[in-house]
């Protein structure tokens, strides 16, 4: 049985049954061997010969070794051996290659065993074809009647339907269930029909609801009362009254009812204008907006000739000035020229008096004078105008002389004749010497080294961060893109919780207590 389902899985087999896999084999072609015996399918040559049984095949030749003996010899011990033997063994590789050969033998064997056992079992399996006619397949002394006038192709191809109990379907039951389904069809093909809007809306019926339940709540609550008589419906009696005149005349508006304000039909709300209205405007004004030509950006800017035209002076003329302004405006044209321009000034002066006594030992009496004066005018300044943000220095002016404004314009002219003069004096090669002496010092050419290197460092970490931020937005586009859509999510939720919320509260509103 087990040979059926596993075919040649001896190992498989072997723990199943409780023997080993190469008794298992044996007992398999014992039994082939058996019950070719018993149907006389011994493989028989032309000259009656018999093929070697299973027996014959599993017996050993001398020489042979079993490759897959039940109990094996024990090994002989390694002490008794001497050297030339245990030198021998390990040269020796013949038993390891019979071993080799013998399993590949048997593997043959039980191919072709199993193939043989295949054909065996096909062979028995085929279904025997008898000689003559098989009277249940098909109809003995058969004569066709002749091709009539009409075409019976589609009735002879035309297949009752069967259901899964195996009845043919009635016809007609089905033909009706088609009409049906096309019926709903044709229903659902319908257009929907376009009312109008509707006058009172659902908010008004609402209150409608509303009102007749309140006037339920009050009968009730006053039902309760000794008051239910003093509610009941009147009839008016049949009886006639003698007319008798009121003691207060009655209203005039209390003859005829008055309606309600708001009335019951109409909603609570000021009808809005229709947006229906403004459509055909809109319309004209998309068509209008599509008509306009397309934009262009070929422009220039052209500024204004600011230096050929002459700004229009005012006309002063005629207004005399005030004699304050001029005096403010004459003193401030001889302060200096670093506050005038409002530039920057050093705060502490007595630094820069230090620095100037250090510098100007070596200078000449010139130089010295020159700052001398440059101290007392600072010292000035700090005095009368000091620096935004500090405090005037208190320091002493005695020393300190005005100068008429001709002296300082004869001043000014002297300084530009020699500015020009030692200008063009000047050359090139002087020129470049100083610049050579200031900027060819090791200071400097050791700072353009340090920038050149930071320049350097720079570019590499620019290089650097652009690769990881590309790394970054490869790696993280997808999980960002899925916490943007998280958050829409959320968004989104909170929206509906925040318009359930509302919708319960106007339900718990609307039903009555």
């Amino acid at each position: 049985a087990y040979t059926k389902l596993m075919p040649t899985q001896w190992r498989t087999i072997a723990p199943i049954v409780g023997r080993t896999p190469s008794q298992c084999l044996e007992r398999y072609q014992r039994l082939l061997d058996e019950a070719e015996a018993k149907e006389g399918l011994d493989l028989t040559g032309p000259a009656g010969d018999t093929g070697p049984s299973a027996d014959d095949v599993r017996r050993l030749r001398p020489g042979e070794i079993d490759p897959d003996p039940e109990t094996k010899p024990a090994r002989p011990d390694p002490v008794d051996m001497d050297e030339d033997e245990a030198r021998a063994r390990l040269a020796n590789t013949q038993g390891k290659k019979a071993k080799r050969k013998a399993r590949e033998k048997q593997l043959e064997e039980a191919r072709r065993l199993a193939s043989l056992q295949k054909r065996r079992e096909l062979k028995a399996a085929v279904k025997k074809k008898k000689k003559g006619m098989d009277y249940n397949a098909d109809i003995p002394f058969e004569k066709r009647p002749a091709l009539g006038f009409y075409d019976t192709t589609e009735e002879k191809n035309r297949q009752p339907e069967m259901t899964e109990g195996g009845l043919i379907n009635f016809v007609p039951a089905r033909n009706a269930q088609l009409n049906k389904l096309k019926q709903a069809e044709q229903i659902n093909k319908r257009r929907k029909l376009i009312l109008p809007a509707p006058q009172v809306g659902e908010t008004e019926l609402e209150e409608i609801v509303k009102i007749g339940f309140a006037g339920q709540n009050v009968k009730a609550v006053v039902g309760e009362s000794d008051n239910v008589s003093s509610l009941t419906d009147y009839t008016p009696s049949s009886t006639s009254l003698p007319l008798r005149t009121p003691r207060t005349p009655r209203t005039v508006a209390g003859i005829t009812q008055t309606p309600r304000t708001p009335g019951t039909l109409l909603s609570l709300r000021t009808p809005r204008t229709p947006a229906a209205v403004d459509t055909a405007t809109i319309k004209q004004l998309r068509a209008g907006l599509l008509n306009l030509p397309a934009p262009k950006n070929d422009f220039e800017i052209v500024l204004p000739d600011v230096e050929g035209k002459e700004v229009p002076k005012e006309d002063t003329e005629g207004i005399e000035e005030d004699a304050s302004d001029r005096d403010k405006k004459l003193k401030a044209q001889q302060e200096e020229e670093a506050v005038q321009r409002d530039l920057p000034r050093p705060v502490n002066i007595n630094s820069v008096f230090d620095s100037f006594e250090e510098v100007s030992d070596g200078d000449s009496e010139i130089q010295k004078l020159i700052d001398i004066e440059m101290l007392t005018l600072l010292r000035r300044d700090a005095v009368m105008h000091p620096v935004h943000g500090s405090k005037p220095a208190n320091l002493d002016l005695e020393s300190f002389e005005e100068f008429p404004d001709e002296l300082i314009d004869q001043v000014k002219k002297e300084i530009d004749l020699e500015f020009t003069k030692v200008t063009n004096e000047l050359s090139n090669e002087d020129f470049d010497e100083a610049w050579s002496q200031i900027h060819d010092t090791p200071v400097t050419t050791q700072f353009h080294s340090q920038l050149e290197a930071n320049r350097n460092v720079m570019i590499k970490e620019a290089t650097k961060a652009t690769k990881l931020e590309k790394k970054l937005n490869v790696i993280l586009g997808a999980l960002s893109k899925n916490v943007s859509e998280t958050f829409d999510e959320i968004e989104q939720a909170k929206i509906e919780l925040d318009s359930f919320q509302s919708l319960s509260i106007s339900e718990r509103e609307a039903i009555p207590k």
